[in-house]
């Protein structure tokens, strides 16, 4: 069964009229979604990749409630992410690249048991939860220091952790780990996706390392100026990506 399910979904920056109401003339709008419709199984981790701008980042914020689509429908945990923003929010985990929902004067720990709280996990598994994941994701020298003093890399593993401490049904993560050296970003990124996927979570993740992908991606979606331009295997997506990124870097230069 699909655990994410997005059809036709829209989304233009500014929202339609609204500089023209503020200034009494039309603005240039950039459109970030155009159409876009895919699903994410149960247990499937599927990669979302395309160069900057192509509107991967606006996507997940839409799934996990942070932004309201212009057009379409989303569902997440068979629920609608306008209808049921509250309820969705219960059942993903989201870590995003600029994520700062940190205390920066709690450590860690103080951190995790405070969101585990909010979502719900039964107390007495919060610690042995908090020590698992610390120990997947190479963090256990984290857990007793403010967050205000931990590196960036370090902040990504905490935000990791927390967003599977409740387990969720869907994780979406969008270039959380980039503050991390490749070899440690690949491990701990590999891990989680599989811990996730073995569980039976859905998980889409955004990623620029299309070797990564490639080693750990069930199925691939390419998304070009607002548009999925392919969809498939790493080896069905491929050819048309290298076009993509190829055409960007001659727009570049």
């Amino acid at each position: 069964m699909p655990e994410v399910e997005v059809a036709a979904l829209e989304k233009t920056y500014p929202p339609p009229g609204v500089w023209a109401r503020l200034r009494r003339r039309a603005a240039p709008s950039r459109p970030a979604l155009r159409g876009v419709s895919f699903h994410v199984d149960a247990g499937e981790v599927v990669a979302l990749i395309g160069p900057n701008g192509a509107g991967k980042s606006t996507l997940l914020r839409i799934l996990c409630g942070l932004l309201l689509p212009d057009a379409g429908t989303a569902r997440v945990a068979s629920r609608d992410v306008v209808k049921d923003r509250p309820e969705v929010r219960r059942h993903v985990g989201a870590a995003l690249s600029d994520d700062r929902g940190l205390a920066p004067r709690l450590t860690s720990r103080q951190n995790l048991r405070f969101y585990a709280a909010l979502y719900d996990v039964p107390p007495r598994e919060v610690d042995a939860r908090i020590d698992e994941l610390a120990h997947t994701l190479e963090a256990r020298r984290l857990l007793d220091r403010e967050t205000r003093t931990l590196s960036s890399g370090e902040k990504a593993r905490v935000v990791l952790m927390r967003t599977l401490l409740h387990r969720p049904r869907v994780l979406l993560l969008d270039e959380v780990t980039r503050s991390l050296d490749p070899g440690a970003a690949r491990r701990v990124r590999t891990r989680v996706l599989a811990d996730a996927a073995s569980r039976g979570a859905a998980v889409l993740f955004a990623s620029h390392d299309l070797a990564e992908v490639q080693a750990v991606a069930h199925r691939v979606l390419l998304l070009d100026a607002g548009r999925i331009a392919a969809q498939g295997t790493f080896a069905d997506v491929q050819p048309a990506a290298e076009s993509v990124f190829a055409a960007v870097a001659e727009e570049d230069t």
